[in-house]
C-alpha cells in the first residue's frame, strides 16, 4: 500500500475547532461505533459489515440508535472493498453492497462514542488526532478483553435502551484497561490480509468474528442463536 501525503486524515486546529463546534448541543440519543484499518478496504469493511450483521442478528434490526460505519488512516477514498473481503462476508451472510473507503477524519473521531482499531498502531493514530479519543479507543481484541471481564447484570438492561447500555459498557472497559493487560504484544492485533489469498482472508474473518461475538452480546444483551 503506498503511504499518504503528509497531514492526511489529521486537519488543523482551526478545522477541529469548527468540528467541535458543528457536533455540540446534537442530541445524544445514537451511539456511533467506528472501525478503523489503514486502507478501509479489508479488515474494517469487514469488522463493520459484521457487526452491522450480528447486531440485525441478535435484535431483529440494526437501529436502537446504534450507528456503525469505518474508515482508514491511510483510507482509499472512494474505493471499493476488496473481493476477499466481500467473500468473507458472504461467508458469514453479511452484506457487502454499497461499500466505499473513507479516509480517517477528525470529525469520524469527534462523532464516535466508541473506536475499534485492527492494531494498536491504529489506535494509537487515533488517540494522536485528539479530541479526547483515548478513553474511547481501544484496539478490537483489547475491547472484547476487557469485555468478558464485566459482569453484563452491571449494565443497563435493554429496557433502558441499547445507547444506554453501550455508553456504560465503554465507560467499564475503561475503567478495566490498567488492570487486564494483553498476554502479548500480538494479542491485541488483527494483521492486515491487503495482497494475501482467500484462505489467509478467511483466517482474518474468523479472527474478527470470534472477537466482535462478545462484544455484540454485550451490546445488545443478545447471546449469538447457536
Amino acid at each position: 500500500m503506498t503511504a499518504p501525503e503528509t497531514g492526511r486524515g489529521i486537519g488543523s486546529a482551526e478545522r477541529a475547532a469548527e468540528i467541535t463546534t458543528t457536533f455540540v448541543g446534537l442530541p445524544r440519543d445514537s451511539f456511533r461505533i467506528l472501525h478503523v484499518s489503514t486502507g478501509n478496504v479489508c479488515r474494517s469493511p469487514i469488522t463493520e459489515r459484521l457487526t452491522r450483521h450480528f447486531v440485525k442478528e441478535r435484535l431483529g434490526v440494526l437501529g436502537g440508535g446504534l450507528i456503525v460505519e469505518s474508515a482508514g488512516t491511510w483510507g482509499h477514498e472512494g474505493a471499493p472493498m476488496e473481493s476477499n473481503a466481500e467473500t468473507v462476508l458472504a461467508d458469514f451472510g453479511a452484506d457487502a453492497a454499497g461499500f466505499t473507503g473513507r479516509e480517517l477524519l477528525d470529525e469520524h473521531v469527534i462523532r464516535a462514542d466508541l473506536v475499534l482499531t485492527a492494531t494498536r498502531d491504529h489506535r494509537a493514530q487515533v488517540i494522536s488526532m485528539g479530541h479526547s479519543a483515548g478513553l474511547r479507543t481501544f484496539t478490537l481484541k483489547e475491547f472484547t478483553r476487557l469485555v468478558n471481564a464485566i459482569d453484563p447484570a452491571t449494565l443497563p438492561t435493554l429496557e433502558d435502551g441499547v445507547v444506554a447500555r453501550a455508553r456504560a459498557l465503554v465507560r467499564a472497559a475503561a475503567a478495566l484497561r490498567g488492570w487486564l493487560l494483553a498476554p502479548t504484544v500480538e494479542a491485541d492485533e488483527v494483521y492486515d490480509p491487503y495482497g494475501a489469498p482467500l484462505p489467509f482472508f478467511r483466517s482474518v474473518g474468523d479472527e474478527i468474528h470470534q472477537a466482535l461475538d462478545p462484544v455484540v452480546t454485550a451490546l445488545t444483551g443478545v447471546a449469538a442463536r447457536m
